[in-house]
């Protein structure tokens, strides 16, 4: 099979090369006629550019690196593929790379990554998103990056939740249950969201009138392990919660598991809920309330801001979306006083 050249697009359309390829790298600059009319004969050729010579002749790897140290699949699975179909969009392709953010040679891994590969920007998840040496070291390369869930957004591209709300808001659902002894399994407190979440959770006991009490908040990992420890612990307290708000959705089915394990109803004896809504939330039973965090869009919409600063083709910002609260089976109102 012979394969189709840009040289054959360029006769077929009756124009030069150049400016082929200024429209398939979506130069602002191309008329709306002009760049339809290509594509048409782009899609009737089946012309597939080779990544190599467009590289060459933009100066660009058209990659972009997706960097992640989380514990949690379902959770990366559903960034990723977000991130993914913003990068097809644009007609670039994506790197994911796993990294372990505590290793001694962490940084000289990225330094790696970022000669072998040379992609055009990075996509930070957290904890990554506020790793210092991490940051710096991109600084240093002047390598554009947008981060998801920072901690500190100001200064960042990228996409960020209200999760101090969110997590406020699930505080609330648990008390209009009448719940009053409502624990926490806290997040990862190297994570922006460990910190935002249990922030959330204070200010939702706070405005039921409630005391905060030690014992009832738990450090966990956003792991199903580390929900399974916690809860583990809360149950083994004189006087139990009845209800758990865990900082993510691993945790809180991890702290199910421990329920039935000790053979404690969900949600007759204690109720529990999430945050973040991935797929395990309704795959365990009884189905998971939750907040939604959109990681699907939260990922596409990360990508989309930094492409905007790659391709030069706007202002780059960090956006905002929106949470929902998920009621389902696995809360419910107490029985106990």
């Amino acid at each position: 099979m012979t394969r189709v050249t840009i040289s054959d697009v360029a006769r077929t359309v009756g124009t030069s090369k150049k400016t082929i390829s200024r429209v398939l790298n979506n130069d602002p600059n191309v008329s709306e006629s002009l760049r339809q009319r290509v594509l048409s004969v782009v899609a009737e050729l089946n012309y597939r550019p080779l990544t190599s010579a467009r590289s060459l002749a933009a100066n660009r790897s058209f990659m972009i690196g997706l960097l992640y140290d989380n514990r949690s699949p379902s959770y990366i699975m559903e960034v990723q593929a977000g991130v993914l179909e913003a990068c097809e969009a644009q007609h670039y392709s994506m790197m994911v790379q796993p990294l372990v953010s505590t290793a001694a040679d962490f940084v000289e891994r990225v330094e790696d990554i970022l000669t072998r590969h040379q992609p055009d920007g990075l996509i930070l998840t957290p904890p990554l998103t506020d790793h210092p040496q991490l940051l710096a070291c991109l600084h240093k390369h002047d390598l554009p990056f947008a981060s998801i869930a920072p901690r500190q957004p100001e200064n960042c591209i990228g996409v960020m939740l209200r999760e101090r709300e969110a997590a406020a808001a699930m505080v609330e659902h648990l008390v209009s249950l009448g719940h009053r002894r409502i624990a926490h399994i806290l997040g990862d407190p190297e994570h922006g969201a460990g910190i935002w979440r249990m922030a959330g959770y204070r200010d939702g006991l706070k405005r039921a009138g409630l005391e905060e009490d030690s014992t009832y908040m738990v450090q966990g990992r956003f792991s199903f392990e580390s929900g399974v420890d916690a809860m583990r612990q809360l149950l083994a307290l004189p006087q139990r919660p009845t209800a758990i708000f865990a900082a993510d959705d691993d945790m809180a089915v991890g702290a199910i598991w421990a329920a039935a394990e000790a053979g404690v109803a969900v949600p007759r004896d204690i109720s529990i809920c999430g945050f973040d809504d991935t797929t395990i939330a309704t795959q365990v039973w009884p189905p998971l309330t939750t907040i939604h965090q959109p990681v699907r869009e939260m990922g596409r919409r990360a990508t989309q801001e930094l492409l905007l600063r790659v391709l030069n083709k706007g202002e780059a910002r960090m956006v905002e979306v929106d949470y929902k609260m998920c009621i389902r089976a696995s809360t419910a109102p107490t029985a106990q006083p």
